[in-house]
């Protein structure tokens, strides 16, 4: 009984109170209805010379929007335009520049989860592209290349690059469904620095940690947990409540 106590507060009383906000909000009936359009987010990229790569994330559509998000990574090379990776359901293989660099999802507003600039983007920028081109799930939809629960899906996509780019320094956000599905169905893997470790049952249970996960558990695409780097916790469906 304490056990499924403890699960219904940490997990499923927060994804219940996100459910509720969610359909309190004003949202596109559907995705011909949606807001595509470039958010303004980003600089202009003729007004800064410098090389980034960002990471970024926004509310999915229709009432999946309330537990998760969809992700997608930004490269920008010293005195070139942006290009968008986004691994998604339709087409194959990843989508590369499908959407403008900053552009709303579904009509909701992306953050942009981390980035890096100037010299050390330049010099990751290689790997970032190494690591897309290696993502085993290269394939449609009903192809092994996307399912959007457990995964393989867009966030499944890039925690891959993550992994494999540990230098960037970053994890997606608590609500990226599908972040925890190691690629190629693996059981355990650990970050390329070493730093991190995850273990999961393709991604619907299984646990994750070290200095860029901090200690999380996930559970049906739920994550609950701490984060040791941005001082914050990880809430179920909200995502990370951070002091800063």
């Amino acid at each position: 009984m304490a056990i499924i106590i403890a699960v219904f507060a940490i997990f499923i009383a927060p994804a219940l109170a996100s459910a509720a906000w969610w359909a309190s909000v004003d949202r596109p009936s559907s995705w011909r209805q949606a807001d595509w359009s470039a958010s303004g987010m980003l600089p202009d990229a003729s007004s800064t010379s410098e090389a980034a790569i960002y990471i970024m994330a926004a509310r999915t559509g229709g009432m999946k929007g309330a537990f998760a998000t969809h992700s997608w990574i930004v490269t920008k090379r010293a005195g070139e335009r942006y290009h968008r990776y986004d691994k998604v359901g339709w087409g194959r293989p990843v989508r590369i520049d499908g959407y403008p660099a900053d552009a709303r999802w579904y009509s909701n507003l992306p953050e942009i989860v981390g980035s890096v600039h100037g010299a050390e983007a330049e010099r990751l920028i290689p790997k970032v592209e190494a690591a897309i081109a290696a993502y085993p799930h290269q394939g449609a939809n009903g192809d092994r290349g996307y399912r959007i629960y457990p995964g393989p899906n867009s966030n499944s996509f890039v925690a891959h690059v993550l992994r494999d780019v540990p230098e960037l320094g970053l994890v997606l956000p608590p609500n990226a469904v599908g972040r925890d599905y190691l690629s190629g169905g693996r059981f355990f893997a650990v970050s390329d620095d070493g730093l991190d470790v995850h273990a999961t049952l393709f991604g619907l249970a299984g646990f994750s940690a070290g200095w860029h996960s901090g200690f999380e558990v996930h559970l049906m695409g739920l994550v609950a947990g701490i984060d040791i780097k941005r001082i914050g916790i990880k809430v179920p469906a909200f995502g990370l409540v951070s002091v800063y």
